[in-house]
């Protein structure tokens, strides 16, 4: 069966038929290529115009005069090396805890088939329906009290790794990957002699590679981006995020320094992508697909 496409591959053997095709492509390929980088673009120059050129209307296109000393103050006078490691502190706990946590519970709702099961997935789904500015609330009453042993987990990266663990849809992602792993070879597993945990630390999280990759890529990004949450767990300044402080310190610095500010800020978090975003279409399509 034949696959219908909007050019026909007669028209394609052509030799003005591909000049054509080719032409477009480019010019879609190259137009979106410049829709997605321009901001890019005009973020790090902003950085390097002076603050009167910056504010000029109509803007202009390439700085006047290139200059580096925006991102020689903000990284002094912002303090972002503290900042950014708070950051990557917040981020890195959140990321650990939530893979260990999130792995146990989606392999034993996926694999041991514990009591209730079900009942507790379709609980852990509900939660995805409750706006998460609703939870703010008793997040923090929580974290401000924490039950039972009555201790405070305000200024403490405790505040922002704990809530980060319950994540209802990277654990369901998790349990889709992990349902769809041949039975052939758990029993293989199974008839060599290795239990439960063997057989997750041996053959499951090997195979799970691809899913691992994006639910590190879901944890890190919600970790780096918050800003609500990481502003009510820390009032010391000290221990602020990166996302935190960009908008406390804000108030008495240049334009330009700020930009130049979010333009570091955003390194990390790019880099990231960038290295691993064959993960992010390898795991959800791993995930969503049988076999």
């Amino acid at each position: 069966m034949s696959t219908r496409t909007l050019v026909s591959p007669l028209a394609l053997s052509r030799r003005r038929g591909k000049a054509v095709y080719w032409s477009v492509f480019a010019g879609v390929v190259l137009l979106f290529a410049l829709a997605f980088l321009f901001p890019v673009y005009w973020m790090v120059t902003g950085a390097m115009k002076s603050p009167d050129e910056v504010t000029r209307t109509p803007p202009t296109l390439v700085p006047d005069q290139w200059h580096l000393t925006g991102y020689t103050d903000a990284w002094d006078l912002m303090d972002l090396p503290t900042h950014l490691w708070n950051t990557v502190v917040q981020a890195a706990g959140a990321w650990l805890l939530q893979l260990v946590f999130c792995t146990a519970a989606a392999y034993a709702l996926s694999r041991l088939k514990p009591a209730f099961g079900k009942v507790i997935l379709g609980s852990i789904l509900a939660t995805l329906m409750v706006p998460a500015q609703a939870l703010v609330v008793p997040k923090y009453l929580t974290v401000a009290d924490l039950p039972l042993i009555h201790t405070s987990l305000l200024n403490d990266p405790l505040g922002i790794w704990l809530p980060a663990v319950a994540n209802a849809f990277n654990l369901y992602l998790l349990k889709r990957f992990f349902d769809q792993i041949p039975r052939d070879v758990l029993e293989a597993a199974e008839i060599d002699g290795a239990g439960k945990l063997r057989t997750l630390w041996s053959i499951v999280l090997p195979m799970s590679r691809p899913v691992l990759g994006v639910v590190s890529i879901f944890a890190l990004v919600a970790v780096w981006q918050d800003f609500l949450w990481p502003l009510m767990v820390f009032s010391d300044t000290g221990k602020q995020p990166i996302s935190v402080a960009l908008v406390q310190l804000s108030q008495n610095i240049q334009l330009t320094v700020l930009i130049a500010a979010m333009v570091i800020a955003s390194i990390p978090m790019v880099l990231m992508f960038l290295v691993f975003q064959r993960h992010i279409i390898a795991g959800i399509s791993a995930g969503s697909t049988k076999g």
